[in-house]
């Protein structure tokens, strides 16, 4: 009788997937993927639903069944002309995360779908569409599907690897692929802020993601807590319930979660690049108080029931800091042949150091570090006292203070480029994201050396690596007293400045760059106005003398979203001063 019922219920699921699919009866909602250090928009993803009131309205059922009969493949391609149709009516220009499964991607039948006539149908550029692919199913033809994936970059398709973290999948896929964007399992997202081996795995990964140029999402996020931890440890963008549920409409993100990204991030200070500009109140952990009239006796039991603690502060009812006393402190004062028995009855501020190292929230780890370590011998590893406004915050210990002075050296050295001395990637995109939220103006310049692999070709990497520091030291002579100034790597460089007037910069810069380039070619190169070096096809070709072009973009005319959309606009810029011979600096 049960499987008659279950026979019949089969039936029933797989005909209402017939006449969905037939009917076209799918509903798209999107959620935004927003950045976790400004709040700006990266993108939406397109959610699929069935009919409403229906069994099959939830997505997981619907696939499911799909799967089942053998579906799959219609039901996403219908999902995928859906979520087109619906974020691009009315000529959108948002990024769309479009989920496909990577055995689908690799069919011919998708990338007949895919060509650029297709798209042209909804007016998208291939650069707004990202491709979501599982890290849950395994790729058989490896080989194939990452030629696949190749096929999609080269069209400028963004790749974001989906799920990674879920179930034990492993990361062969991230490794294999090279992705733009890896997103976390809502499983690793989950109550991040509780767990220290979730939150122990995520720095891992972010700390790949800063090695490997590549961007992390975090899913699912659903509580304020998760959403601060993930922006504590540096992850990228978000998404999730607490930001925005799915919605068939595009919302303002809710003001209130702008705020917590705002002030976490001023909390957290990413802007960070040296000990100075780090704030005390970022390492405050929570600490134990008593009041003044508390017994020693009691007091001191709180060190006993707990070995980890290192300290007592002494508050008033305000909250105001009297003093502290360490747990070096009171063993000192309990011990001995009387020690106990003459204090334990006794008021703590009897025995308590009424002149503890207390310091504001807001004050420099530096200056905390040098207050620290004059104190004297005797208390010089006592904790430290967080006030914030003059009331009680906690403590911070000596150990996590030089700790986090200790890494955040070796983050500052970790993101100078090592042949230029100039910062690389991390700091430029954190800068840059600095500059795109700015009201003020704004300049930033690309700065690109043409025919640069001929001459490292021809005269070798090392006088190669000569030009590249010949570059860095005339930018930093040419460029404004607070300009900031990075090496993406290679030949390519950028500088930001607060200002919309580059022009006659600019033109001093390119003719002390033809000027002294000269230097780095032999007489005879240098006569005959090139060089004669093997191409990619292995053909001798002529190439002139290096020349280098500068593509400028500002906010005067128009404000960027996000530093993707800047990117993209300084892209093609860039293309433009290809196009010219010689040095040049073109604005746009």
């Amino acid at each position: 009788m049960q499987d008659a019922q279950s026979d019949e219920s089969e039936y029933f699921l797989q005909n209402q997937l017939i006449q969905i699919i037939a009917e076209s009866d799918i509903h798209i909602v999107f959620q935004p993927i927003i950045s976790l250090r400004d709040g700006g928009i990266l993108g939406y993803e397109a959610l699929s639903r069935g009919p409403v009131g229906t069994p099959l309205q939830n997505p997981d059922a619907l696939f499911g069944v799909a799967a089942d009969c053998g579906m799959l493949w219609e039901l996403e391609q219908l999902c995928r002309t859906k979520a087109l149709e619906t974020a691009f009516k009315d000529n959108a220009a948002f990024q769309l995360f479009l989920n496909v499964d990577p055995h689908v991607i690799h069919d011919e039948k998708f990338k007949r779908g895919f060509t650029k006539e297709y798209l042209k149908e909804f007016k998208i550029d291939p650069s707004h569409i990202y491709f979501e692919i599982s890290e849950k199913n395994a790729v058989g033809d490896l080989t194939g599907f990452k030629a696949t994936i190749d096929h999609y970059k080269n069209q400028n398709y963004k790749i974001a690897i989906d799920d990674a973290g879920a179930g034990y999948s492993g990361l062969n896929l991230i490794t294999d692929v090279h992705p733009h964007f890896i997103k976390l399992d809502m499983k690793l997202v989950r109550d991040i802020d509780k767990d220290v081996y979730k939150k122990a795995l995520v720095k891992s990964l972010y700390d790949f993601s800063c090695l490997t140029d590549v961007s992390l999402i975090a899913e699912g996020i659903e509580t304020e807590e998760e959403l601060r931890t993930l922006i504590e440890i540096g992850v990228h963008y978000g998404q999730g319930y607490f930001i925005q549920y799915p919605l068939s409409e595009i919302l303002d993100i809710d003001p209130n979660v702008l705020e917590t990204i705002h002030t976490s991030n001023s909390q957290k200070n990413h802007e960070f690049r040296n000990v100075s500009n780090y704030y005390i109140g970022n390492l405050c952990a929570e600490g134990i108080t008593a009041a003044p009239t508390d017994l020693a006796g009691d007091v001191y039991n709180y060190f006993l029931s707990n070995e980890n603690l290192m300290g007592v502060t002494i508050v008033n009812c305000d909250m105001g800091v009297l003093g502290s006393i360490s747990r070096s402190g009171i063993e000192r004062t309990m011990s001995g042949q009387y020690g106990f028995s003459l204090h334990t009855k006794r008021p703590i501020a009897n025995i308590m150091n009424a002149n503890p190292l207390v310091t504001e929230a807001s004050t420099s780890i530096d200056i905390v570090s040098k207050l620290a370590m004059a104190r004297p011998i005797k208390t010089i590893y006592d904790f430290i006292t967080i006030t914030e406004q003059g009331v009680y915050r906690g403590v911070v210990t000596i150990k996590d203070l030089l700790e986090k002075t200790m890494e955040i050296e070796v983050f500052n050295s970790r993101q100078l480029n090592p042949l230029s001395g100039l910062p690389g990637n991390l700091a430029i995109e954190k800068s840059f994201e600095g500059f795109v939220t700015a009201s003020e103006p704004y300049t930033i310049l690309y700065i690109d050396l043409d025919n640069f692999k001929a001459y490292n070709d021809t005269y070798g990497f090392g006088n190669g690596d000569r030009v590249i520091h010949f570059v860095s030291k005339l930018l930093t002579e040419i460029m404004p007293l607070h300009s900031f100034i990075g090496h993406i790597g290679g030949d390519d460089f950028v500088a930001m400045l607060n200002t919309y007037d580059v022009e006659t910069i600019c033109d001093s810069f390119i003719e002390r760059f033809d000027q002294g380039i000269l230097s780095f070619y032999t007489n005879e190169d240098v006569n005959k106005g090139y060089i004669v070096t093997k191409n990619r096809k292995g053909e001798e070709e002529q190439y002139p003398i290096m020349s280098v072009s500068v593509a400028g973009v500002s906010n005067k005319c128009r404000n960027f979203n996000n530093i993707h959309e800047l990117a993209e606009h300084a892209s093609s810029i860039k293309k433009q001063c290809k196009l010219i011979w010689k040095s040049c600096y073109i604005e746009g």
